[in-house]
């Protein structure tokens, strides 16, 4: 099965990046394997699927530690909070949804500590749900000016969420906001910024998220199929 879904996966990703006129190797697709088992990662693995995104830290590692034998590449995309940044300062590619200054901060003692350098992206808040985090589109800018300070911290570009909705248009101005920001902050050429990702579009959405610029695309029930719903929460 997960095979099959890769493959129709990856050919949506081609077939909206030929309607728009990008080129699919510019979109990278991240799968969404939290609440999955490291043997289902192996599966994906084996396929040829290295960058994986895990949400809460204690489950990423314990299938880390399941999975050492493999290359591969972690993206943490759900909401950290400080006292869990050192084991995403250790262990994660990037991390997609960082939207608090005290966050960066403790992400630069981290990664001090660690010797090593953070890649992160900034989450933008573009709807008008409660249960989303991030910041609103006209602190962006700021929040992005003020990280730049440090420098184990590297700010490589943005991310969002759509809204709730089977409707996939009704995602297109959220991304949108987020891609003509991520043009406007790359614009003013701030030191030690980058501005050359654009992390949005899950399932229902990742065709509207590459018309409108993603360079990455986060999906996991295309991929695994429903997710399971965890116990301790």
């Amino acid at each position: 099965m997960i095979a099959e879904n890769l493959i129709t996966v990856r050919k949506r990703i081609e077939e909206a990046c030929l309607r728009c006129d990008r080129r699919p190797d510019e979109v990278l697709l991240v799968a969404v394997s939290k609440t999955f088992s490291s043997d289902v990662i192996r599966d994906a693995a084996a396929l040829g699927q290295l960058d994986f995104g895990e949400n809460y830290v204690q489950e990423w590692l314990e299938k880390r530690e399941q999975l050492t034998d493999l290359q591969l590449r972690w993206h943490f995309i759900g909401h950290l909070q400080t006292n869990k940044a050192k084991f995403a300062a250790a262990h994660a590619r990037l991390i997609h949804a960082v939207d608090d200054l005290r966050l960066v901060e403790e992400l630069q003692k981290r990664a001090e500590r660690l010797e090593n350098t953070v890649d992160i992206l900034i989450e933008v808040h573009t709807t008008d749900e409660a249960t989303k985090f991030g910041v609103a589109p006209g602190e962006t800018r700021e929040l992005v000016r003020q990280a730049s300070r440090f420098d184990r911290v590297r700010i490589r570009g943005l991310m969002t969420m759509g809204p709730f909705s089977d409707d996939a248009e009704a995602s297109r101005s959220s991304f949108r906001i987020v891609r003509e920001l991520r043009d406007r902050i790359r614009e003013a050429d701030i030191p030690g910024v980058s501005m050359d990702l654009c992390s949005m579009g899950m399932t229902h959405d990742m065709e509207i998220a590459i018309e409108e610029g993603a360079t990455i695309v986060r999906i996991g029930t295309a991929i695994f199929g429903q997710r399971k719903k965890r116990t301790d929460q």
